[in-house]
C-alpha cells in the first residue's frame, strides 16, 4: 500500500512537469512538499501520543496484565453457560481501556483464550468471533490510535473525541454480550458452561483475586482517560503517563526486564514508522490530488447527493465500510478522511459525531474478509484445527453487530455528544 500511494503520487507529478500540454501540476509543488510533510508529521504535538500509547500496550502485553485478567474472569463467569465468552469480552473492553493496540489484545487472548474455550466444547467459529471481535474493541474504546489520528485529521481535541467514543465502545461491548448470551441460550452445546469438576468455588479468595486483577488495569485507565477528561493533561501527556504506568505494572508483576524492554522497544518502532511513513505517502497523495483538482470534484459530486445531508452521510459510511474491505484504517484516516469533513462542516454536520460514527465504521475494517487485520493475527495463533473458514463465519455476527451499533449512534447523536458536552459544562 505505501510503495502504491508514492507511485500514484510520483508518477502523475513527474509527467505534469515533462510534458508541455496543460496541467496544473508544476515544479514550485515539489519545493512545498518537504513544508508539508514537515508540518502534517514533524512538527505535530498531537500524533507524539501514537508512540506513547503503542509503547503502553506492548508494554502491558509483556506485563502478564491480560493473563491474569483471563484467570480470573473465566473462573468468575465459568459457571454460566458462555461464560469464557462472557469472560473474554470483558476483558477485551478492559485492555481496550487500557492499551489501544488490537494487535496485542488480539494475540493474547487468542493464545490464551482460544485453547480452552474450545477444550470446553465451544464451537469453533462462534469461539473464534467472540476473540477476534473483543480484541478489536481497542479501535474504537479510547485510548485508540484510531481516534488520535482522527482527531488529528479532523481537526478536533483528542480528548472531546475520546469521550464521544467513550459511550459507543462500552455499548458495543454490551452488545457484543448480549449476542453470547443469547447464543448459549438457543445454543447450548455451542457456548457450554465450564465442567462442574472445575468450577472455583465462590468465597473471599476468589473475590480477592477479583480485586487483585482489576486494580491494575481500572487505575490505568483513569491515569491515562481521567487526566485527559478532567482536563489535566493532553492526549500526548496522559499516553507518556501510560507508558511509565505499563512499566511500573510490568515491574510489578516480575516482568521488567532487558528482554520484555527490547521486544517493547522495537516493536514500537515498527509499528509506529508504518503510521508515519504511510502519513507521509497520504501527505504527498493530497498534494497531488489538489494540484489536479480533485477535492472541487469529489465536492461536487458530494453536494449533488439526493437526500442532502443524510444522503451524504449515508454514501460516505457506505464508502468508508466498503474501503475496510481492501484498506487499513490508516490510509482511509489519512486519504478519505480529510477530503469528507469539510463537506460535512459545511452541511452543519457535527465534526465531533461524525467522528465517533467514522471510528465506528472504521472498527469494522480489522473484521471484515478478506484483508480483516486481526482476522490474520487470529489464523497466525489458532490452533490448527481452527480454519480460515471458520474465522470468517465466526466474525459476520459481530460485524453486524457493529453495523446495528453504527445506527444506533446515527439515530441517537446523544450517544457520542453527552459526555463530551458534559465536560464543556461549566
Amino acid at each position: 500500500m505505501l510503495f502504491t500511494l508514492f507511485a500514484s503520487d510520483l508518477v502523475p507529478t513527474l509527467l505534469g512537469i515533462s510534458y508541455p500540454w496543460d496541467t496544473p501540476i508544476r515544479m514550485a509543488r515539489l519545493n512545498i512538499l518537504p513544508q508539508r510533510i514537515f508540518g502534517s508529521v514533524m512538527d505535530n504535538y498531537t500524533l507524539v501520543a501514537v508512540p506513547f500509547f503503542i509503547f503502553m500496550g506492548v508494554m502491558l502485553e509483556k506485563s502478564g496484565l491480560a493473563e491474569e485478567l483471563l484467570k480470573t474472569m473465566g473462573r468468575l463467569f465459568g459457571a454460566l453457560r458462555g461464560g469464557m465468552a462472557i469472560s473474554v469480552v470483558v476483558v477485551g473492553a478492559l485492555l481496550a481501556a487500557s492499551t489501544g493496540v488490537v494487535g496485542a489484545s488480539v494475540v493474547t487472548m487468542a493464545v490464551l483464550a482460544l485453547p480452552v474455550m474450545l477444550k470446553y466444547g465451544y464451537d469453533k467459529a462462534f469461539a473464534s468471533g467472540v476473540v477476534v471481535s473483543s480484541g478489536t474493541l481497542g479501535q474504537i474504546i479510547p485510548p485508540s490510535i484510531v481516534l488520535i489520528i482522527l482527531a488529528d485529521q479532523m481537526g478536533i481535541s483528542v480528548g472531546d473525541l475520546f469521550l464521544g467514543a467513550f459511550i459507543p465502545g462500552l455499548l458495543l461491548a454490551f452488545m457484543y454480550i448480549l449476542w453470547v448470551v443469547w447464543v448459549a441460550w438457543r445454543h447450548p452445546a455451542a457456548a457450554p458452561a465450564m465442567p462442574v469438576d472445575e468450577r472455583p468455588e465462590w468465597g473471599r479468595e476468589l473475590a480477592m483475586l477479583v480485586v487483585r486483577s482489576l486494580i491494575p488495569p481500572l487505575a490505568l485507565v483513569f491515569v491515562v482517560l481521567g487526566t485527559i477528561f478532567f482536563g489535566i493533561a493532553s492526549a500526548t501527556e496522559a499516553g507518556a503517563a501510560g507508558a511509565l504506568g505499563a512499566l511500573i505494572l510490568a515491574a510489578i508483576n516480575r516482568r521488567l526486564n532487558m528482554g520484555n524492554l527490547r521486544a517493547a522497544m522495537d516493536q514500537t518502532v515498527r509499528l509506529t514508522s508504518m503510521v508515519f511513513m504511510i502519513l507521509v505517502a497520504a501527505t504527498v497523495f493530497i498534494m497531488v490530488f489538489n494540484a489536479l483538482r480533485g477535492p472541487r470534484i469529489v465536492e461536487e459530486l458530494l453536494l449533488n447527493l439526493p437526500g442532502g445531508e443524510w444522503g451524504f452521510l449515508f454514501f460516505v459510511m457506505l464508502t468508508i465500510f466498503a474501503l475496510g474491505f481492501f484498506l487499513d484504517f490508516i490510509e482511509i484516516s489519512f486519504i478519505a478522511v480529510p477530503l469528507v469533513v469539510p463537506i460535512a462542516l459545511s452541511f452543519g454536520l457535527d465534526p465531533l459525531w461524525l467522528g465517533v460514527l467514522i471510528a465506528l465504521n472504521l472498527q469494522a475494517s480489522f473484521l471484515t474478509p478478506p484483508f480483516g487485520f486481526s482476522l490474520f493475527y487470529l489464523k497466525g495463533v489458532a490452533p490448527p484445527g481452527v480454519t480460515t473458514w471458520h474465522i470468517y463465519r465466526g466474525v459476520v455476527p459481530f460485524i453486524l453487530i457493529q453495523l446495528l451499533a453504527l445506527t444506533l449512534v446515527i439515530t441517537f447523536p446523544q450517544l457520542a455528544l453527552w459526555l463530551p458536552g458534559m465536560s464543556m459544562t461549566p
